[in-house]
């Protein structure tokens, strides 16, 4: 009787072990979560910025690969062509080796109404120049060409008027602010977030003129970035 039992209870526990969850059978670790925004108000973005003098030795305009194959590889569009794609108004058509044709689009800094699409820039809302005297000439190349392609922020890359992008230049809020006032509160909380997100300093002059906008005109602006590395 004894020995009929402790058959049927080894025939029951074999008839389930493949029921239970083994180690290797087990869910995989979650991938890592990808940072959490970071929300503040313009004014205390701006106090959350480190202060050092710029310093451009070493900078040349290949410092920053770009344009890459972009955020899909597959596509055959280059960073700056996803940007007009994810930018447009009215959505272009995309031909033979991703050229645009027809479409629209609104440049960000002077509000200009634009259809063609050879006639805007995609600009770094951070100049690489601006960059690298903030703090990018310490990186390694390829970080630098993941800032020049970042598209992990809807605000470090922005579609404009080449005309516009030519006056911007290298030139930081001391020096330059985009011509439509409706835009300039916007323009400094995504000068602040850039740098926040990727860690880069502020001169004297620059963060002087972003506490104007931030404790004037800009108090109920808000700032979102998160940390690109």
């Amino acid at each position: 009787m004894i020995k009929n039992l402790a058959r049927a209870i080894g025939a029951l526990s074999l008839a389930l072990a493949p029921l239970l969850p083994t180690p290797a059978a087990q869910a995989a670790p979650a991938a890592p979560a990808a940072p959490m925004a970071e929300v503040t108000t313009l004014a205390d973005a701006v106090g959350l910025l480190k202060v050092t003098e710029e310093n451009r030795t070493g900078y040349t305009s290949s410092s920053f690969r770009h344009w890459n194959a972009g955020e899909d590889t597959t596509d055959r569009c280059d960073t700056r062509a996803e940007v007009l794609l994810a930018e447009a108004v009215v959505a272009p058509a995309v031909g033979a080796d991703c050229k645009l044709t027809g479409g629209r689009w609104t440049s960000y800094f002077d509000g200009q109404e634009v259809t063609d699409a050879g006639s805007l820039d995609v600009a770094h809302l951070v100049a690489p120049a601006e960059a690298w005297d903030s703090g990018a000439s310490a990186w390694t190349a390829e970080q630098r060409e993941a800032y020049a392609n970042d598209q992990g922020s809807d605000v470090s890359l922005a579609a404009v008027t080449s005309r516009t992008n030519r006056q911007k230049a290298d030139k930081d809020p001391a020096d330059w602010m985009p011509p439509s006032p409706e835009v300039q509160c916007r323009y400094a909380g995504e000068w602040v977030a850039t740098k926040l997100r990727w860690q880069l300093t502020a001169d004297d002059r620059e963060l002087e003129a972003l506490k104007v906008y931030a404790e004037g005109p800009c108090e109920d602006a808000i700032v979102r970035y998160a940390p690109a590395h």
